[in-house]
Parts: C-alpha cells; structure tokens; sequence
C-alpha cells in the first residue's frame, strides 16, 4: 500500500502499486493492524506518544535437553543480566535484557565473551550457549512502549500495535491486538453488515473502550522495566532473586498463581464476542450486500 484515499477529509480505501501499475481499494472502513511500524499510521499523519525505555532484549534460542530443569519459565539474574528461559519443548526460547542502546558494545565486545556472561549468569546452560555461532542467531528487539493520542479519523481506525505498541514484558501484545479487534467487531459489526454509515463517534466508542485497559498494562510494564533497569542492569556483582519463605507455600495454590496470569493476558474486564445473529440475517437478506474488499 502506498497511499490513502481521502475525499473531503474522509478515508475511503487506499492505493497500491502493482507489476502492472496502480490499483484503488474502495472501502466503507480502513482498519489499520500492520503492527509496531505500521505504515497506515505513517500515511495518516499519526505521531505516537512513546515511554523511553531503559532496555533492549537479545532474543535467542538454545536446544533443550531431557535432564533440563523442569520449568515452563525460568529466570536468572547476575552480572547486570536478567535472563528468561521459555520451555518451548524442543528448544529454549531466551531472553536477555541490555542497557538500551548497547547492543553495539555488546557486538564490539565479540561472541566469546557474550556468551562467557551469559555462562555466569546461568551455569547449567553453559555448553548450550556454545551452539550461538554467528551473530545473526541474536536478533537485538528494540523495546518501545507508545500509543497513539487519537486511533481514528473519518474512515479509519488503527488498532492493535499500530495504535499502542507493547513491551515484551509479559508477552500480551497479540492478546491486546485481539481484543481491539473483538472491541471494533461488537461496535461497528453490525453498522458493516447493514451498511449503515459508520461516523467518527463510533470510531471513538472502540478506542474510549480500549485506552484504560491498554494504558494500564503499559504502566505495569514500564515500572516492570525500570524495576530490572535499577535492580539488574545497573547492579555489580553477582544477584540472584530471593523469594520470601511465607511466599513458597501461595505459589503452590494453583488458584492464586492464575491472578496475576490472567491479569497480565487479559486485563481486568476482558472483551467477548456479542452474537451477531441479526447482522447476518440482515446481510443474507439484502441482495446488494456486498463484503469490502480487500488488499
């Protein structure tokens, strides 16, 4: 896509450009969900609100053995690294937190001793880490968390990444981006299927649903990165976690395990489906109907 079509300030589709030369794509309704570096958001002229933040992850993977620790997801911390370990059951999915901006001097510093520290901060993986060769098996991710001020203009809704861009932390990225799009679905789902016109409040209505939810999980995952910024990366010497004792016997209980999970995939009050019974018979009823098409 290279350009939007707007007509008297409203969007109505978007221009491509093919083998054979340019294309229109007409539509009631663009949505945009091309992600962190969405580039329907650059042609709106939609500038996101960005949190500086104080790190960077190398995100790697190692292979998995039988006599690994039996963790769904470990952590480890030393020598101004926090490390996770994802049990993807053939292989361990690894994330190491950096110094924003440090990957430079982590790749002048050179592989050996990238992965010397990486042995001291987890010993049990020492000889996994000998299986990182090159430098193109530690892609570097550029933490962001940002969001945008306004997700619509008349004709157009971004949603997802391209309308508030998530941390790491935590991994819910793509829960979020789901339940925008639930959201849009319940609001203007069964305008679409009747072709009735969609106006700007509508619009607002998705986004008023979504900003406290979304504005609350980023919050929890900036004070989460600054948390490691100020205990981990910038401590000497070797830490380690110390989980208090009274803590042990809670983290046993199923039940109380699943708070904090729920919470962090779903958010408080998570979004579900409404029936859409009347829009369908609505549209099989109405010979004109036709679907939006599609790039």
């Amino acid at each position: 896509m290279e350009e939007l079509l707007e007509e008297e300030g409203v969007v109505r589709g978007a221009r491509y450009r093919g083998q054979d030369g340019w294309h229109e794509v007409r539509a009631t309704l663009t949505v945009g969900t091309d992600g962190r570096f969405s580039k329907v958001r650059k042609l709106a002229g939609f500038e996101p609100i960005k949190v500086s933040s104080p790190i960077d992850v190398l995100w790697f993977r190692i292979s998995r053995r039988e006599n690994d620790p039996r963790e769904a997801l470990a952590a480890r911390v030393g020598s101004g690294m926090f490390m996770v370990f994802i049990d993807r059951f053939d292989y361990w999915q690894v994330g190491c937190t950096i110094v924003k901006g440090g990957y430079k001097e982590v790749h002048a510093a050179g592989l050996d001793r990238l992965r010397r520290s990486l042995a001291r901060v987890a010993p049990e993986w020492t000889d996994r880490f000998e299986e990182l060769k090159e430098w193109k098996q530690i892609p570097v991710l550029s933490v962001e968390v940002s969001r945008l001020k306004r997700w619509h203009k008349p004709g157009l809704l971004l949603i997802g990444d391209a309308a508030h861009v998530m941390s790491p932390v935590g991994g819910v990225g793509i829960n979020y981006a789901i339940q925008d799009a639930v959201v849009a679905s319940n609001v203007l789902g069964e305008k679409l299927g009747t072709r009735t016109p969609i106006r700007e409040q509508d619009l607002a209505e998705v986004q008023r649903r979504r900003e406290v939810p979304t504005r609350v999980i980023q919050t929890f995952q900036t004070l989460a990165q600054r948390g490691v910024a100020r205990g981990v990366l910038s401590s000497e010497g070797e830490r380690t976690f110390a989980i208090p004792r009274f803590v042990l016997p809670l983290l046993k209980i199923p039940q109380l395990l699943a708070i904090p999970a729920r919470f962090l995939s779903f958010g408080l009050r998570p979004p579900h489906v409404e029936a859409g019974k009347e829009t369908s018979a609505r549209a099989e009823d109405d010979s004109s109907f036709e679907p939006v098409p599609r790039e």
